[in-house]
């Protein structure tokens, strides 16, 4: 499979993280967690990225307390015209979109507008009647059997819907592609259209999987707000957490600070050219709500420092406590065992969008 890579590893972390229960390990609390000696090691690894070839630029960003106790950058946003990894370089942020959708459609959630155990089809007909994927007969055809139960919106909020966007299982990973669900030239009402024709890999609510549950969500805030998924992400969190520099299209003005992918192929780094590179440039109609979005490091931090601080930035509110609790709350029971490649990720759960940590590492390499 072919890698894409951007030209920066965006890291925003606030100490305390979220995790679902307190984090009571630390001998003493007085001390700094990012002291020197962490420094000079997160430097070493970063570099180490760039010295590898892995990637071809990297920045770090790390509040401990409130206050910024490290930031460096390595490496080259443009590696052809070395231009350096700065915090005012724009990256791709793809998946780290996703947290930005879930916060967008639980401010909804406290609005009372919904409920978690809603069926998605409530507020988007073309859900109704959903067929889950049984395998194919001897002459290749599909086998489905009706969903036992709706899709729920916690289930598109902790990714046990079924809804995938890839398939290696005979007969459904053709029909997806097919499909086509999230081209570009689709708008999110297309989209979701498209992905509700398809039958679910699972009856909902039995297994974990990665696929577009978020930008399904991003098509509920349209339906339940009444506008435009970027216009109400603006409106409720980029707008009032002064994220100026994260958006869907960058402009012209911004694209000398725009950083180049690349594509890792046979051990070397090879910008993204024509059409693949052309998501943040053109204004396409799809505005995903499981990837899509740019960012510069500094933009980011306001956001995961909002979390943090539950809900809060400076004097802006964007969630109450009481939900951000709640999205840091583990969602998975026990009898979901198949969860793909969640359990590689260590000791970790899932909850409203973000996947949380259940107990302390249990080894050095936090796993």
């Amino acid at each position: 499979m072919k890698k894409i890579i951007t030209a920066c590893l965006l890291s925003c972390i606030c100490f305390a993280s979220l995790s679902s229960q307190p984090l009571n390990d630390l001998e003493n609390k007085d001390l700094p967690v990012v002291n020197d000696a962490v420094k000079t090691r997160i430097n070493t690894v970063l570099k180490s990225f760039i010295d590898s070839g892995t990637i071809a630029g990297v920045s770090a960003l790390i509040y401990e307390k409130g206050e910024e106790v490290y930031f460096n950058a390595f490496g080259y946003a443009n590696r052809e015209a070395r231009t350096p990894m700065d915090r005012n370089t724009i990256v791709r942020i793809y998946s780290m979109t996703k947290p930005l959708t879930g916060v967008a459609l639980m401010t909804l959630y406290e609005k009372g507008a919904f409920q978690l155990d809603d069926p998605i089809s409530k507020y988007a007909p073309e859900f109704k009647n959903m067929q889950v994927y049984k395998g194919v007969d001897a002459a290749g055809n599909l086998m489905l059997e009706p969903a036992k139960r709706s899709v729920t919106i916690r289930d598109v909020t902790r990714h046990t819907s079924g809804f995938v966007s890839s398939s290696d299982l005979p007969g459904i990973g053709e029909l997806i592609k097919k499909t086509d669900a999230m081209n570009p030239q689709n708008t999110l009402g297309e989209m979701a259209k498209k992905l509700a024709s398809l039958p679910l890999l699972f009856q909902p609510g039995e297994e974990w999987a990665y696929g577009p549950s978020v930008d399904i969500q991003a098509y509920l805030v349209e339906r339940i707000s009444g506008k435009p998924f970027d216009q109400y992400l603006q409106e409720t969190i980029l707008g009032p957490l002064q994220m100026t520099n994260t958006r869907y299209i960058v402009p012209e003005s911004d694209r000398k600070r725009f950083a180049v992918t690349y594509r890792k192929e046979n051990g070397s780094l090879t910008p993204l050219q024509g059409n693949e590179n052309s998501f943040n440039i053109k204004d396409w109609p799809l505005k995903p709500g499981g990837f899509g979005l740019t960012s510069t490091v500094d933009d980011y931090m306001k956001f995961a420092r909002m979390l943090v601080n539950k809900g809060t930035l400076g004097n802006v509110q964007i969630l109450k406590p009481e939900t951000v609790e709640l999205m840091h709350t583990n969602q998975l029971s026990d009898t979901i065992s198949k969860r793909m490649w969640l359990p590689s990720k260590g000791q970790v759960g899932f909850g409203i969008d973000f996947a949380v940590r259940l107990r302390p590492p249990a080894t050095k390499s936090g796993k």
